[in-house]
């Protein structure tokens, strides 16, 4: 992966959680959060 690639592919992730913030407010990042913490749990558990 290029820097320039990961550049852009962060500042997606940046901005979608950015709007989302802005749309929703911070109940929906507390339960992403959640998910994600299972998730990467499940996929420590298969490594």
């Amino acid at each position: 992966m290029t820097n320039k690639i990961s550049l852009v592919l962060g500042l997606m992730i940046v901005s979608a959680t950015a709007i989302d913030l802005f749309l929703f407010g911070t109940s929906h990042m507390v339960f992403l959060g959640k998910r994600m913490l299972e998730l990467i749990n499940w996929l420590a558990f298969w490594r």
